[in-house]
């Protein structure tokens, strides 16, 4: 299936995305991961969650986020430069074709075989993404164990840009993931996937196909 992508000014389109991808990020990160981040009522929430950020969402059989991440251009404030400098152990790589991504994550709810989907097509969702947008690479900071067993194992190259510490009970780093066709194209030959990985909610010639498919209920 499709991922939506969209921003403050197209979340009005996508059902209940918009509201579930803000539960789904509590349940992972609040209660599950016990995180000291914002949370009010059940959703969570941070001070990077602006009209900048761009929110990639699977959504299940029942219009509701079951894999998420976001999207944020590093030319405006960023989580690494904002809350982990000291995870970058050179100058921060900075500019219009570097983006950070952050808040990624898959429910439990769903049995293992579907989770190890949704990765694929959230990874290969950020590459059309980038691929669209003149990105050539994302930032992220993200648990070592992740790094191995989710998005190098999806077929994506991880390049370390620091060394890692530990943080609560993980060991965390900083890192850089490159974006290009063949990056794509190992991802969606890794998770079998076919088609458009993608469907960008604010862009004209997407809008009624993104409206279908959240109607249809993306499954």
């Amino acid at each position: 299936m499709t991922a939506l992508c969209f921003d403050w000014e197209s979340a009005h389109r996508c059902g209940e995305a918009w509201v579930s991808q803000h539960r789904l990020r509590y349940e992972l990160f609040v209660r599950r991961q016990g995180w000291d981040v914002p949370h009010y009522n059940g959703l969570e929430y941070d001070q990077f969650d602006t009209p900048a950020a761009k929110y990639i969402v699977r959504l299940d059989t029942n219009g509701q986020a079951c894999g998420i991440t976001r999207l944020l251009p590093t030319t405006r404030p960023y989580m690494i430069r904002t809350i982990w400098p000291r995870l970058v152990d050179h100058r921060f790589e900075e500019g219009e074709s570097i983006w950070e991504a952050t808040r990624f994550g898959v429910t439990r709810a769903i049995p293992p075989n579907l989770r190890r989907r949704v990765v694929h097509e959230l990874i290969a969702a950020c590459q059309a993404y980038g691929l669209r947008h003149g990105i050539t690479r994302y930032l992220c900071v993200m648990p070592l164990k992740i790094y191995s067993h989710v998005i190098e194992k999806a077929g994506c190259p991880v390049e370390f840009v620091g060394p890692p510490v530990q943080w609560g009970r993980h060991r965390i780093a900083a890192a850089r993931l490159e974006v290009s066709a063949q990056v794509l194209q190992a991802v969606q030959q890794s998770g079998s996937l076919s088609g458009s990985p993608l469907v960008e909610v604010g862009l004209a010639s997407e809008a009624l196909e993104a409206g279908d498919r959240t109607q249809r209920r993306v499954g």
